[in-house]
């Protein structure tokens, strides 16, 4: 089976699928503005919009761990826009003679056998789950994702991407989206989307050492380095060592990712910035790898791992949150002051405790949750607010608090307020937001606990 481009005559919609709130795309939306991809935008707007409808039902939708399931099936789209697609390979069949398939099902392979033998995890939920890979999705695609159940791959546009399972990187990329979903489960914004997003870069990155043979101090720090076709004048998508510098050509722009907090992007676009920003993380993570030395997973891998899953990452995590956890993960002694030193000279001071005792703030650094309750049937208003920093006065103070590390308060899709429903306004340190009932099931219970305090007035 094969795919051909000279067929293509149409560009694909939104998706006929439905995505998670944690749908993760490889290609940042910036350098798909600059190169005119709707296509991959308007899928990307698809994610967003659906995602709190994917969330509650993705549960059950994520493959089970079962003996006698493969440990990965590819799918092919048949450059249309439907998931999963056609089964086309499992664990030990033959190549199948598409070029993407077999990409898929040796990408897949390398990377369950990486997380298995250096990091001693089962697949991405360390259960065994069967991970479900779409090639060939919908036609010229320029991008890749983790929707939630899947990872779903283009073929490129032919223009400026090639295909998107050609650099297993890419692969590897999206799969530690799926593991990060099921450990720390980074939320998609900000400074913690940020993280997110590197912590993908910093298991592909591994991967695709591990393949070379190399080590962290003479290895390939590229992200999507056989992504580009030869005429477009860029090294990769992204140099975990030297951000800002993978590519400068006159469709794609100048790569603008930061490698200091002194050059941190402020702005709306993209989540927060998570596809720019991931270069601070990414170059401390290069800077530790080089200190502490060997091979990069063996090294700054094992404790990028280990601080993911120590339970010390809250959702909302920061760069000083999460720079404190690789700290303690590290052990003591040297290798932790590598550590340090890393996060340190981009510009990134460790936070005094890599985890959030009872009470404290959360990592988003609210000291205080508000919630305001007005309309109704009867006109009232109600409000109340829990201070987190008087944990030992306040029993409500721990539960409010790890709700607002793990609200979404940008997420919350709008709802038209109808008569006679109650309107809340959530304030959660410099977050705030609207929202009509009914609630979603985490704000129901922060407005529950938030108001148990509160007073009441006839308005």
């Amino acid at each position: 089976m094969t795919s051909s481009r000279e067929t293509r005559t149409t560009r694909p919609t939104a998706p006929s699928c439905t995505f998670t709130a944690s749908s993760c795309t490889f290609v940042p939306p910036y350098v798909l503005e600059r190169i005119g991809s709707g296509d991959a935008l308007a899928a990307d707007a698809a994610f967003r919009a659906r995602r709190e409808q994917a969330a509650s039902a993705r549960a059950s939708a994520v493959p089970a761990a079962s003996a006698d399931q493969p440990a990965w099936t590819v799918h092919t789209a048949g450059n249309r826009e439907v998931l999963p697609g056609r089964p086309v390979r499992t664990p030990g069949t033959p190549e199948s003679g598409d070029v993407a398939v077999d990409e898929a099902s040796a990408g897949i392979t390398a990377t369950l056998e990486m997380f298995a033998e250096g990091l001693g995890r089962t697949s991405y939920d360390d259960a065994g789950a069967m991970v479900s890979i779409t090639v060939h999705y919908g036609r010229d695609y320029d991008n890749a994702f983790w929707d939630g159940t899947q990872l779903v791959f283009g073929d490129g546009d032919g223009e400026i991407f090639e295909r998107f399972t050609k650099p297993v990187d890419v692969l590897a990329h999206e799969f530690a989206h799926a593991v990060t979903e099921s450990t720390a489960g980074l939320v998609y914004r900000g400074q913690s989307g940020a993280l997110n997003e590197s912590v993908s870069d910093v298991f592909a990155i591994c991967l695709k050492q591990r393949l070379l043979g190399q080590d962290a101090a003479s290895g390939s720090w590229l992200i999507g380095e056989e992504l580009f076709l030869p005429a477009v004048q860029a090294r990769g998508l992204r140099d975990m060592a030297a951000p800002g510098t993978a590519y400068d050509d006159p469709r794609l722009g100048r790569d603008p990712q930061p490698d200091h907090m002194d050059r941190f992007v402020e702005t709306t676009d993209d989540n927060g910035g998570v596809h720019i920003n991931s270069g601070i993380p990414n170059r401390a993570f290069h800077l530790a790898a080089v200190a502490l030395g060997g091979t990069s997973l063996e090294g700054a891998g094992q404790v990028w791992y280990d601080a993911l899953t120590s339970g010390d990452v809250s959702p909302r995590a920061d760069f000083a949150a999460f720079a404190a956890a690789t700290v303690a993960a590290a052990g003591d002694g040297d290798r932790a002051e590598a550590v340090r030193g890393a996060w340190e000279q981009v510009g990134v001071t460790p936070a005094g405790s890599p985890g959030r005792a009872p009470g404290e703030a959360p990592a988003s650094g609210a000291r205080v949750v508000r919630v305001r309750r007005s309309g109704g049937f009867a006109g009232r208003t109600s409000e109340g607010e829990v201070d987190l920093a008087l944990a030992g006065d306040d029993p409500r103070a721990a539960a409010v608090a790890d709700l607002a590390d793990r609200v979404d308060l940008a997420g919350v899709a709008p709802r038209k307020p109808m008569p006679d429903m109650y309107l809340y306004r959530f304030e959660i340190g410099d977050r705030t937001a609207e929202v009509c009932e009914p609630l979603p099931s985490d704000l129901a219970e922060l407005a529950r606990l938030v108001l148990e305090g509160g007073g009441e007035a006839s308005r």
